[in-house]
């Protein structure tokens, strides 16, 4: 089977190309995640963000879904990496959601960031935000 064409951004005046974000804000799940003992038993809330910097191709979108990368995609991608298994960090976390975004050759880059929302009563969350590009080993 033969790879599919490489992805031509659309350029509008000039030669800078076009991008799209798309983005998912605050979406908070139950998630399995910590390295401490006490984390090992019971899952805990997680506030995650995504955002993506989406290549516009060389075609018209035609008010159709398939045309576009669907945040309900991404949720629901999400979602499933968080009820999969647990997971010690939330670095691991990140770099999991990264690579399910990046598996759609439209994404050219994302930005993903997990924050643990019960740790310190003190602290509204923490947590880490990672970037990665297409191309990124």
């Amino acid at each position: 089977m033969t790879e599919p064409a490489p992805l031509r951004p659309l350029a509008r005046s000039g030669a800078e190309p076009s991008y799209r974000r798309v983005f998912v804000r605050d979406l908070v799940l139950s998630c399995a995640i910590g390295v401490h003992a006490h984390e090992q038993h019971a899952p805990q809330r997680v506030r995650i963000n995504v955002e993506l910097m989406v290549a516009e191709e060389e075609r018209h979108l035609r008010d159709r879904i398939e045309n576009v990368v669907s945040y309900e995609h991404i949720v629901d991608g999400v979602r499933a990496i968080t009820g999969e298994s647990h997971i010690n960090l939330v670095e691991t976390l990140a770099e999991r959601i990264a690579g399910l975004c990046l598996a759609d050759r439209r994404v050219a880059r994302v930005r993903v960031s997990v924050e643990k929302l019960d740790i310190y009563a003190e602290a509204a969350s923490v947590g880490v935000e990672i970037e990665r590009v297409r191309g990124d080993g």
